[in-house]
């Protein structure tokens, strides 16, 4: 059913092209896609009305439509929701839907899981990473102490994190290991600092063979953390102990970053895992295409290696779409069906309002006031400068007008929001840190 849902949802984004928008409100948008049938699209509709306004008017532009998706003949029968047989199978099938995602969730789940280095598929951008990360699992502490990984999020640092350990455990099952995460470290010092039981805090880090800290770079500017990390660091290197880091960009780029920590982070070897080349791209999906037991033409391929331009983990979330459609549907996967995927996984076609939400969102996190302050009339300093920064980047990020831009903060006039931006843009170019900052709020919109 999913499969004929992304088959349905591809055709009709093809017929806005054909229909206006009027007619497409009023009578496309409304059908419901039930079932794929020898050769035949059912869709449900709301009353015989609409049935027969479908048929009589739309009937052609939905059949060449669906067969220029599909590849053949496809034609459709209308129902509506008095047909009780019909209505009872989208009922079922629905339900069913939600079964088969579970279970590919599972799946999927239990191969990601599966971090090592045999199912790590290398190519010119990630090798070295590989390679340092393989003489560590087998030389702890012997081969480069500590090592850093650095690279864009969804490119494999977690990866060859868990596959490091997986091989430690593997050839020294004495050695205790312990990954986290940067936030994860925090949390805990808040939690044992608020309990007064730093002595438990200590034991827990200092006390390990192997220690993986993801997503390091969180502790930037976080005085009490920075504090904390550095002395675990130090107990650790002085004890012979293996440290393993990895964060989105290198030591120096991390700002507010205390000196004597990125002096540390430095001491060992730095190694980059970049934007994977097309290659080693369509290697990635045929390998995971077999992981996932999913049969994909090479044009398919083609098309998603070509498409899918900044992580791995959005490879994993077309296949994943891709696998949907393969168990519930009798049709082969095709283009069609990969480029409905890619637009799910990868938000091309997300709403305006979505977007303005999740950067209105991002920006009140990242300057620690609410959205509603932001979107507000209040003139409080730090309200102001964080709306300001959300003008900025909603241009920055959207193609939306000035005009535009001003109604979503109670309907300030053009001027004022040029105003900001010319702001914002002043204080960026005299403010590395600040400029930083900016370009880590906008990155964080667009993975989110």
């Amino acid at each position: 059913m999913q499969g004929f849902k992304n088959i349905w949802a591809t055709a009709v984004t093809k017929m806005e092209l054909l229909i206006s928008e009027t007619a497409m409100s009023l009578w496309i948008r409304k059908i419901q896609p039930m079932a794929y049938e020898s050769d035949c699209a059912v869709l449900l509709v709301e009353s015989p009305f609409h049935r027969d306004i479908i048929m009589s008017k739309y009937r052609d532009i939905i059949r060449n439509t669906l067969t220029d998706i599909v590849g053949f003949e496809m034609d459709i029968n209308v129902v509506t929701t008095e047909d009780k047989k019909y209505v009872h199978k989208f009922v079922s099938e629905n339900n069913s839907d939600n079964l088969i995602e579970e279970n590919i969730n599972n799946l999927v789940d239990s191969i990601q899981k599966d971090f090592t280095f045999d199912n790590f598929v290398t190519g010119d951008s990630n090798k070295h990473a590989h390679a340092a990360c393989i003489a560590v699992a087998k030389n702890p502490a012997r081969a480069y102490n500590p090592l850093f990984l650095y690279g864009n999020t969804g490119l494999g640092k977690t990866h060859l994190l868990h596959a490091i350990q997986t091989e430690i455990k593997k050839n020294f099952p004495s050695y205790k290991t312990l990954y986290v995460k940067s936030e994860d470290f925090t949390n805990d010092l808040i939690e044992h600092l608020r309990t007064n039981n730093m002595q438990a805090f200590k034991t827990k880090y200092r006390s390990v063979d192997v220690l993986f800290v993801d997503d390091i770079q969180f502790i930037a500017g976080k005085n009490s953390t920075q504090e904390e990390f550095f002395h675990t660091f130090n107990a650790l290197y002085e004890n012979g102990k293996q440290i393993i880091l990895a964060s989105d960009r290198p030591p120096r780029d991390i700002q507010l970053l205390e000196n004597r920590l990125r002096s540390r982070f430095e001491s060992g070897i730095i190694t980059d895992i970049y934007m994977p080349e097309y290659e080693l791209k369509v290697a990635i999906i045929k390998k995971k295409a077999v992981a996932y037991n999913i049969l994909l033409p090479d044009d398919v391929i083609d098309f998603i290696a070509q498409r899918i331009k900044n992580n791995i983990r959005q490879l994993e979330g077309v296949l994943k779409k891709i696998m949907a459609f393969q168990i519930v549907s009798e049709l082969p996967p095709n283009i069609a069906i990969a480029q409905s995927a890619i637009r799910d996984i990868t938000n091309e076609n997300e709403p305006l309002p979505v977007i303005v939400d999740k950067i209105i969102t991002e920006v009140g996190r990242e300057m620690e006031v609410t959205p509603e302050d932001i979107k507000s009339l209040k003139r409080i300093s730090n309200i102001t400068s964080a709306r300001q920064l959300a003008m900025y980047v909603m241009r920055e990020i959207t193609d939306m007008s000035l005009p535009e831009i001003g109604k979503q903060f109670n309907g300030r006039d053009h001027s004022t929001v040029h105003h900001a931006i010319k702001k914002i843009e002043e204080k960026a170019s005299n403010n590395s840190i600040y400029r930083a900052q900016i370009n880590d709020i906008i990155k964080n919109i667009k993975e989110r």
